[in-house]
């Protein structure tokens, strides 16, 4: 199976257990030096398991893995976790360098990763969105409306989009409304994901005023009423209270290119309508993908039976921390690797 997922036929196989874990939640270095002596507990019971992991990498990933590691430090409190977020670059570089026993991809594994003796699973789905400061002159037009595919890649990529009235030359705006696009600075997959939404581009390749980080691109947008960027949807949504971010937008795509946001186009105002549909394949895969965890040659040690508890138990905190579980299937063959 190709590691880039196409289409939404991937995430249609996904929906069965995302849903019923919904449905649950709703009702209810030093690591591998020293050896595993238990597998991870499936009860209450502490585990003898013990050891330290260091974890770097994706903004995208870091919400989901402190969740997974605090949930499994209830079981196996030996073990303990270094974390950090730097970006999907840096994750990579800490995981093959021998610097982190895993790293946090939110892209495709690349090749010359693979040749280098990174071994990965995926782990979680998620999506990019757009993103405008809840104080745009043109925020009517943007729900109302949504933005094309083409208007994006006029942005982002031809760099011609230097008004939103260009976009919206009926609205009804007054005073500036010049338009600022932002992108990351940091070696990141939620901009290499998006580049690849407009048009098969790498990140190198979109225009705009570069953001460290997640956070730094979501502030920096939420702070100027004329700016436009794209968020991982963990730091566009409040996990708390299932809505957007306060002080920003997400903004609707157009999918079908009417120049107005139909029904089924309408699935943005909360975390649990953007993840179902991700779900479902009517949110376009990309910007949506697959999360991965990188390791250098193997997981071994305590860092394999974490990964190992990843896979099974650990997809059921998914949907709450506002990610989409793997399929059963999915989860399995990602297993079968590390077994």
């Amino acid at each position: 199976m190709s590691r880039m997922m196409t289409g939404s036929r991937f995430f249609v196989a996904a929906a069965a257990v995302a849903i019923g874990a919904f449905l649950f939640l709703n009702a209810s270095s030093g690591a591998n030096d020293q050896a595993a002596t238990t597998g991870p507990s499936t009860g209450t019971q502490a585990s003898q398991l013990k050891g330290r992991i260091t974890i770097s990498g994706a903004f995208a990933l870091y919400p989901m893995v402190v969740r997974w590691t605090e949930e499994f430090q209830k079981v196996n409190p030996g073990v303990q976790f270094d974390i950090s977020a730097g970006g999907a670059g840096k994750g990579a570089a800490d995981a093959l360098g021998g610097l982190a026993d895993i790293g946090m991809i939110s892209r495709q594994v690349l090749p010359e990763e693979v040749a280098k003796g990174g071994v990965y699973v995926a782990s979680v789905i998620d999506a990019v969105v757009p993103v405008a400061s809840a104080t745009n002159p043109v925020k009517g037009d943007l729900l109302a409306k949504g933005i094309k595919q083409q208007d994006f890649i006029d942005m982002w990529i031809k760099g011609k989009t230097a008004n939103w009235k260009a976009i919206f030359p009926e609205s009804r705006a007054t005073g500036k409304t010049d338009l600022h696009v932002y992108t990351r600075s940091d070696a990141s997959g939620a901009a290499d994901v998006w580049a690849l939404y407009l048009g098969n581009q790498k990140q190198e390749d979109l225009l705009g005023t570069g953001v460290y980080g997640d956070p730094g691109l979501a502030e920096a947008v939420r702070k100027d009423p004329l700016g436009i960027g794209f968020n991982n949807i963990s730091y566009a949504y409040d996990i708390k209270t299932r809505k957007q971010v306060a002080g920003l937008v997400v903004i609707p795509i157009d999918l079908n290119g009417n120049g107005k946001i139909d029904p089924g186009e309408s699935f943005y105002d909360n975390l649990d309508d953007i993840t179902r549909a991700i779900v479902t394949g009517v949110y376009p895969s990309p910007p949506a993908r697959e999360l991965n965890l990188l390791t250098l040659r193997e997981f071994k040690g305590v860092t394999a039976e974490f990964i190992k508890w990843v896979l099974t138990e650990g997809q059921q905190y998914a949907p709450e921390a506002g990610y989409i579980p793997l399929s059963k299937d999915r989860a399995q063959l990602e297993l079968d690797k590390v077994q």
